[in-house]
């Protein structure tokens, strides 16, 4: 199997019959995955990667097997977020073994790959005019990788982190057999959800079913009362999911402690179990296990 950073193939024929090696390779490798879920946010800065990783613990929490996929290429946080940076990436005859977080959850990120924090993602385009065409392809090619080469085993759920905005979902849309829905991320300001709104339309136009809608940092948790108070001035996310015609599927007020808990590597809903946040993202994971009926238990 090819190295991850090996992406750029030899041209032509060759490039064909290895997307279409790497596609079959994807499809076995899913089958063992029962639901594909993608987790999108319209715009940056709403805390969408910080909602996967926090979900991803409260399912693992509650004895399902998870895993997580940062297609964030340019931008890598999960890896981060979920404690497993500098973490090798061993070859085994059934493919990549991804690293897993002290709590099981089973993870692969561009930034596993990258030699330091000061390293972008590039890619070496054949002209500099074919260079955002180029880019696009070779995108999407590493993300057929991931899915493709992680030994991921068997799984009930695989979350998969896009970057913001929503082109990147037509991408994964293409590449799953089939994806079990998507998970859209706002917050609550009129800015978020005009973008939100068009995120919701390209997952339509994109076939993917919508799961619902989540809203972070919908309120200011105060540390000394524990009182949950206004941060953002705009329509709540219910009447948002209600014009878009979306299940809505809870708030999460804004705690500083999420923050401090993803910058250490260990996930706020499981060190803070009783605070108002993770009661709320405890609640959007039965919410999403819902919308599957009885395909996912413990």
């Amino acid at each position: 199997m090819k190295q991850y950073k090996d992406i750029v193939g030899d041209g032509g024929s060759g490039i064909v019959s290895q997307v279409e090696a790497q596609q079959r390779r994807l499809a076995e490798r899913l089958a063992l995955v029962r639901h594909v879920v993608a987790v999108l946010s319209g715009k940056g800065g709403v805390g969408k990667s910080s909602v996967t990783a926090n979900l991803a613990s409260v399912f693992v929490r509650d004895g399902l097997a998870v895993g997580v996929l940062d297609a964030d290429l340019n931008g890598p946080s999960i890896a981060k977020m979920l404690g497993v940076r500098g973490r090798s990436l061993p070859m085994t005859a059934d493919g990549v073994l991804p690293p897993e977080t002290v709590h099981g959850i089973r993870v692969m990120s561009m930034d596993l790959l990258l030699p330091s924090d000061e390293t972008p993602l590039t890619w070496d385009a054949p002209t500099q005019a074919e260079a955002h065409v180029w880019r696009g392809n070779m995108e999407a090619n590493a993300l057929r990788e991931f899915f493709a080469d992680t030994a991921w085993g068997r799984l009930d759920l695989l979350l998969v982190d896009l970057p913001p905005g929503a082109d990147r979902l037509t991408t994964v849309v293409g590449l799953v057999p089939r994806l079990s829905g998507a998970v859209v991320v706002t917050i609550p300001s009129e800015v978020s959800h005009l973008v939100v709104r068009k995120s919701v339309s390209l997952a339509r136009e994109a076939g993917a079913p919508i799961l619902g809608l989540v809203e972070n940092m919908a309120g200011y948790v105060c540390e000394a009362c524990g009182a949950v108070g206004p941060l953002f001035q705009g329509p709540g996310g219910e009447q948002v999911a209600a014009e878009a015609g979306v299940p809505f599927l809870g708030r999460i007020p804004f705690d500083p402690r999420v923050a401090v808990a993803g910058d250490r590597g260990m996930p706020f809903v499981l060190e803070h179990p009783d605070s108002p946040a993770a009661q709320a993202l405890v609640q959007i994971a039965a919410g999403i296990r819902s919308a599957f009926g009885s395909a996912v238990t413990a």
